[in-house]
């Protein structure tokens, strides 16, 4: 139930990009438990102590799992620092067995994006940043195609450019990583990269991938998932975004979006109205994320809104 909302302060960066600037004082807590009697109003509790104020707060408990997931945006005010917090919380953690994080809002996320030739999800992600809704610096711009570089010199991104053949992927694959981890990411977005990522580079980045799929998994998986739909006839299509994990199109469900179709549209009319569909879904599924709203358990997510 929300409390109350953090008022924010607007500024403009050299680039001319708004970004919303946090008090360094108000943070994000997040919280994975066993469902046990209490265990919300004893981090409640741990606030009234400390005398820092909730400023909205939400929580679920899974009745099949058996599990609470919490999200909680705090303001330390006048009172403890960081430091005491998160003392109070580890020792809390260690009675009650909770998994948690904090985030501070003056800490913004770094993110890349990968792509390939099709940008209108990139052109979508960079006008919504520039138009302030999603707050975080875009680090950087991974693509196994050039076509997007001028995209990138547009908007003032960083713009690598990593060939990918069949006989260079595990190469161009090394690379692309090196450019990610270099400049300091903290979330990858697949902005319609139409590459498979290895195992090893999901390892790098668990749960801080982001993948946009179109269709409405888990039915048409893979690469031609208009042309399916447009075979079997369906009246409805959809796009996905998702975590990426080591199996294709199989990661935790985001977010997803349908339209209705008919049987006089061709697969070119399933490829237009689906690329709506796929910029709603990963805009939402990103700016979830980078607001620490998406929580993950057992190959599912629990989205706070």
């Amino acid at each position: 139930m929300a409390v109350a909302r953090a008022a924010r302060r607007t500024t403009a960066t050299m680039s001319g990009v708004p970004t919303v600037a946090l008090p360094t004082n108000v943070g994000t807590l997040v919280v994975q438990a066993p469902h046990e009697k209490g265990t919300v109003s004893s981090i409640a509790q741990l606030f009234t102590v400390l005398g820092a104020t909730v400023l909205d707060s939400a929580h679920f408990s899974d009745p099949v799992s058996r599990r609470l997931f919490q999200r909680i945006q705090f303001d330390l005010g006048l009172g403890p620092d960081r430091d005491a917090l998160e003392r109070e919380l580890g020792a809390l953690a260690s009675q009650q067995a909770l998994q948690w994080r904090v985030c501070y809002g003056d800490r913004r996320k770094r993110v890349g994006i990968l792509v390939s030739k099709q940008e209108h999800c990139l052109y979508d992600l960079l006008i919504r940043h520039r138009a302030g809704e999603l707050a975080c610096d875009i680090a950087v711009i991974v693509s196994n195609h050039a076509d997007a570089a001028s995209v990138a010199a547009h908007f003032n991104v960083p713009f690598h450019h990593v060939p990918v053949t069949q006989a260079t992927k595990v190469q161009a694959e090394l690379a692309a990583a090196a450019v990610l981890e270099s400049a300091g990411v903290d979330l990858v977005v697949l902005a319609r990269y139409m590459q498979i990522l290895s195992p090893a580079l999901v390892a790098r980045f668990p749960h801080r991938i982001i993948n946009v799929h179109h269709s409405f998994l888990p039915a048409f998986v893979g690469g031609n998932a208009y042309r399916q739909a447009h075979e079997k006839g369906v009246k409805m299509i959809g796009a996905t975004s998702h975590y990426v994990t080591a199996e294709l199109d199989q990661g935790p469900i985001i977010e997803q979006a349908t339209i209705r179709c008919a049987h006089r549209d061709t697969v070119d009319d399933l490829v237009r109205k689906g690329r709506d569909l796929e910029k709603q879904v990963l805009a939402a599924a990103v700016r979830w994320h980078l607001e620490d709203r998406v929580q993950v358990h057992d190959g599912k997510t629990v989205v706070f809104d």
